[in-house]
């Protein structure tokens, strides 16, 4: 285990933490070393990081091992989460899942947290400018039920190296979109150069069209809102998302 080089970047003041936290990070690529620098700056405590070589099925999550951390963040693989958070749980320690592409067991995960009486914070995507826009694509989708010539359509970009395609944030807005047009859309996946992360529903008529679109420029934007999750967490117990957070 290593720790990261403390970073001189100031710290956003809408994002400062209600309280200095320690904390443990699993994952040690890219996400892990923003949210990493992100919490040094904003003066928590990094008790511990684990690399997928030190923590195979979870077995590296403890207290003791840890660092008795106040929250986990996580950023791995689909293959690496549901065990990083079922050995969170037992460990009694709430945890912040900023990795995609496992959400099929989301309810087995779910039952598990709820039973064990543990912490899961879940999203797709931790970005606030992406959680407003699946509430724009929920109210979007009801509005164009009263009007069947629009088709839509969600085109999500990323960076060559993320695996998973569609995206999951592409996927929980796609979900969203449904919830108010009550039918599918597709979802087309690029994956191209280094992208942090683009979404756009478009919306098309005979003679108009209309475009909704979210874009990343740093990748900072979700191990800040992770960050922010993990504040809020701390002290609570069940299942929540970035819905949860805002509302």
């Amino acid at each position: 285990m290593s720790r990261p080089e403390r970073s001189e970047g100031p710290a956003s003041p809408s994002a400062t933490p209600s309280a200095l936290r320690r904390i443990a990070i699993i994952g040690n690529g890219r996400m892990g070393e923003a949210a990493a620098l992100l919490a040094e700056a904003r003066g928590w405590t990094i008790t511990a990081r684990l690399s997928r070589r030190e923590n195979k099925e979870g077995a590296g999550i403890s207290r003791d091992a840890l660092g008795n951390p106040d929250v986990i963040v996580e950023f791995t693989q689909p293959s690496a989460a549901v065990a990083n958070i079922r050995a969170a749980v037992a460990a009694g320690i709430p945890i912040v899942c900023g990795t995609s592409g496992w959400y099929d067991a989301l309810p087995v995960v779910r039952h598990a947290v709820e039973e064990g009486k543990g912490s899961l914070f879940w999203a797709a995507n931790f970005s606030i400018g992406a959680s407003i826009l699946n509430a724009l694509a929920k109210e979007a989708g009801r509005l164009l039920r009263a009007h069947p010539g629009f088709g839509t359509h969600i085109l999500e970009t990323h960076h060559a190296a993320k695996r998973d395609a569609p995206s999951g944030t592409a996927i929980v807005l796609e979900q969203f979109l449904r919830q108010g047009l009550k039918k599918a859309t597709p979802i087309t996946s690029v994956r191209v150069g280094a992208v942090p992360g683009e979404h756009t529903i478009t919306i098309d008529g005979a003679f108009e069209q209309l475009t909704l679109r979210h874009e990343a420029r740093d990748r900072r934007v979700f191990a800040e809102g992770a960050l922010i999750a993990a504040d809020w967490l701390v002290g609570r117990s069940g299942v929540f998302t970035m819905t949860d957070l805002l509302t």
